[in-house]
Parts: C-alpha cells; sequence; structure tokens
C-alpha cells in the first residue's frame, strides 16, 4: 500500500498537493485539510478495462417496463419521491440540524409495518433511537436497527438481513475501510456514496441517505455526492414554526416541482393533506397589509396569507425585507408600483412576510404582493372574502398563469367569494360559484380591491 497526503478544500473539493490558505477555486479561506489516501500498487499498475461485456443496443430494442414503485404510506412522502420509492435507488435527505430528517425517516420506516426495514444510524444508539421510535406510538416487528459507523458491516448486516429499505443516517458519519481518511472528509462521503450506490443497484434495495448541510444551505460533502445519487430532498423550514416542507431538488424517477407539507407535532410529523386551511389566518377582518394569494406548487393548489408592513424610513436609507420571498423580486414590484401606479415608495421601509414559515417561488403571487403593500401603505384593510392570482411584467400588465381552474376551486372551496384573475385565461364559467374578475392592469386590480360595497 502506497499512502498519500493531498490537501482537499472543504468547501468545494478541489484538490492540491500543498496546503494553500486561499482556495483558487471557490475563494474561500482556510478550508484546505490534510488526507492521507492510501492507494494499492497493484490497483495503480493494473492495466484499465476497455469493456466490461456489455455491447450496444438499438432504441426500439430495449424492453420498457415500467418501475414497480414501494408504497411508503405516507402521501406526502409519495408526492415528493413521484409516486412512490424505485427499488434499487438512492434518495439523500438534507436539511439544517435540527429541522428533522432523522425524524422523517424513522418515522416512513416505521409507517410500513409490512415491510423488512432496516435503520443504520451513526449518529444515535440504539437506545436513543428507542426512545424516538416511542414518542411516534408504533412498535412495528419488521424494523430493524443499528448503530454503526463503518460502512462494510452495514453492508455486511445488509445482505443478513436481506431488507426491503435501508435507511443510513447519516452518509458524513460512515467511513469504509478502502482509504485511510478521517470519517465526514470529502474522501470519505465520495467514496461511501459510490459503493452504496453500487449495492443499491446490484442488490436492487433503495437506500435513503440523511445528509448535513454547511452554513451556505447546500448539502454538505463534494458536489459528485449530489451526481451520484438519484434523488435530493431538502427538508427545510423554520424551527420556531410547526410546518415543514419537503422539496425535490433533483429527482430521475419523478417532477422535481412536487412539495410535501408536513407539520411537526409532539408525537411527530402529521401529512398535512390541506395546507390552505392552516396557512390562513381566520382573525385578520379589518387589519391592513394581509392580501391572500392562490399559489401552486407542483399540481397542488393552496391559499396563502401574505403580509406587508409600509412606515416611514427611520433612517436616510428605506429598508426592503422579506421573508418567504424573493428579495430582488419584491424590488421590482415596488418599481412597478411607483412607476405604472403612481404611490411613491422611496422613503418608506417595506417588510414583506409569507404567513407560515413558507418559501413561496410562484409568480402568480406578486399581485397579492403588490395589494399587501398597497393596502399597507394606504391603512385600508381588504375584504376577507377576496383572494389574488397574476403575474405582474414590468409594464405594469397582468400576465397569465398556469393551473387557473385549480386555484378558482380552491378559493371557491374556502369559501371566498371573489377572486381576481388574469383576463384572457380559459376556465369553466358555468362551473364556479365564485365571482371571477378577470383584469388586465395592476391598476384594475386595485380598482376593484379598493371598491366598497
Amino acid at each position: 500500500m502506497k499512502i498519500q497526503t493531498e490537501y482537499i478544500c472543504q468547501n468545494c473539493g478541489a484538490k492540491s498537493p500543498k496546503q494553500m490558505g486561499r482556495c483558487p477555486v471557490c475563494g474561500e479561506w482556510g478550508t484546505y485539510v490534510e488526507e492521507k489516501i492510501e492507494r494499492s500498487m497493484m490497483a495503480q499498475k493494473a492495466p484499465k478495462v476497455v469493456g466490461s461485456g456489455t455491447h450496444p443496443m438499438r432504441l426500439h430494442e430495449v424492453e420498457a417496463t415500467e418501475e414497480d414503485r414501494i408504497d411508503m404510506h405516507n402521501n406526502e412522502f409519495n408526492r415528493v419521491l413521484g409516486g412512490g420509492l424505485v427499488p434499487g435507488s438512492l434518495v439523500l435527505i438534507g436539511g439544517e440540524p435540527g429541522i428533522g430528517k432523522s425524524t422523517l425517516a424513522l418515522q416512513v420506516l416505521m409507517q410500513m409495518a409490512d415491510k423488512k426495514t432496516l435503520y443504520a444510524s451513526g449518529e444515535e444508539s440504539v437506545r436513543q433511537l428507542k426512545l424516538r421510535a416511542e414518542r411516534f406510538k408504533g412498535q412495528p416487528e419488521n424494523l430493524y436497527i443499528l448503530s454503526e459507523t463503518s460502512l462494510e458491516k452495514i453492508l455486511e448486516q445488509t445482505t443478513k438481513l436481506q431488507p426491503e429499505i435501508v435507511v443510513v443516517d447519516s452518509i458524513q458519519t460512515v467511513g469504509t475501510e478502502t482509504i485511510e481518511a478521517s470519517i465526514g472528509s470529502l474522501s470519505q462521503v465520495r467514496e461511501c456514496a459510490s459503493i452504496l450506490l453500487k449495492y443499491a443497484k446490484e442488490k436492487n434495495i433503495p437506500f435513503i441517505i440523511v445528509g448535513h448541510i454547511n452554513k451556505e444551505g447546500s448539502i454538505a460533502g463534494p458536489k459528485v455526492l449530489e451526481h451520484i445519487v438519484d434523488t435530493v430532498l431538502q427538508f427545510e423550514g423554520d424551527q420556531h414554526y410547526m410546518y415543514r416542507i419537503l422539496r425535490a431538488q433533483k429527482n430521475r424517477f419523478g417532477s422535481t416541482s412536487e412539495l410535501g407539507i408536513f407539520e411537526m407535532q409532539q408525537d411527530g410529523l402529521r401529512e398535512v393533506t390541506n395546507p390552505s386551511e392552516l396557512l390562513l389566518t381566520q382573525n385578520h377582518e379589518g387589519l391592513s397589509g394581509i392580501a391572500i394569494a392562490a399559489a401552486v406548487e407542483g399540481v397542488r393548489p393552496f391559499l396563502i396569507e401574505v403580509q406587508a408592513l409600509v412606515s416611514s424610513a427611520a433612517y436616510g436609507t428605506p429598508q426592503r425585507s422579506s421573508t418567504g420571498f424573493d428579495g430582488r423580486r419584491l424590488n421590482m414590484l415596488l418599481a412597478v408600483l411607483e412607476k405604472r401606479v403612481g404611490f411613491k415608495l422611496l422613503q418608506k421601509d417595506v417588510f414583506l412576510n409569507i404567513a407560515g414559515g413558507l418559501r413561496v417561488n410562484d409568480p402568480a403571487i406578486d399581485l397579492a404582493v403588490m395589494a399587501a403593500v398597497l393596502s399597507s401603505n394606504m391603512d385600508i384593510a381588504m375584504d376577507d372574502d377576496i383572494c389574488l392570482c397574476g403575474e405582474v411584467g414590468l409594464a405594469g400588465e397582468i400576465r397569465p398563469v398556469s393551473r387557473i381552474e385549480q386555484r378558482i376551486l380552491e378559493a371557491q372551496k374556502l369559501g371566498f367569494k371573489r377572486i381576481i384573475v388574469p383576463d384572457g385565461q380559459n376556465y369553466n364559467i358555468g362551473k364556479h360559484t365564485i365571482q371571477i374578475h378577470p383584469v388586465k392592469k395592476v391598476a384594475d386590480a386595485f380598482r376593484i380591491i379598493l371598491k366598497k360595497d
């Protein structure tokens, strides 16, 4: 065995033969860490394999069969995965510390009482796992737990047990003996992920991997980790709020636009089947700066509450702050509001918040954002029976949005009497009991909003 020493940037994975203060690739300071790697002399001298016995096939000769997905007995988790867990796939779940990644993984396995499952943890002992499982009020007989940091031993027990699903918590706490590097280093994370991928494909056993994130919010470890796995799920939310959002950043077997919503409770995570009823506050009557938006994430429509506060700037430079909404888009909407509608906000502080701790990327809530800002600026409360949807362009026009029919039906189901939609959208007028107001410009929408009966 030949021992080599190299320095690897813990931020981007760049390698260097010597210690460096500043990484030339990512520009971060003090991120290079020394790692010792053992390489076999025989492996170095071995000739490269030209072929592995496979041969190319014509596209029409390949038999296309639908993958039988594993039902996770969790509708929100199934939705984000694209309908269920694909056998032999590698799923990576990342999120902030304490957000509930391990809780989600363990609770999903406990719900699958009809499957033999294995939960391998390198962070907790079996007693700690038992205490956490007792909160979920269930003792499935087919769930096996293992406290181990050696990847070889985890795979050895997996081979003996032959489970149908395996969870590894977390990839940064397990290591392999094939390389001589500290557990959690870039080399170990990359090598462990490669070994798990090969094992999952050969044995056709799906693996769910829990991963840490760095201070920037991305998955900790080399970027190749996200390329190796089949699915990357981001578990996010504010720890001070009860709601948790599960998003797919990468999914080889489904859409990345789906969204799963959970509510953190004392006995674990609860699925939120109708988020609109929980995200809307019922006691905002008479309060200014609040507008209801009809948003869509993936194929799921739900109504959210947009809150705005406009006040005179206490200092020379006015503040622009947003929570759950893109700050640059807020600045654009404020510029449209001033240029096209005539409201002067140059000397005003503007604060925007999406209630419930959600982060929404749907451009259809632009009109609701502007309406909330206008309501707060004029200190006039909007009617509580109206909601809005529409993307706002730079010329002040209301642009069409997707899935308008689902947005209208969701607002009607929750008891709203009026909805403002972009003009020219196709929807079934006779099908709805809610009053629909199509508008072309922002000014037209504001006339409807400020008109009091």
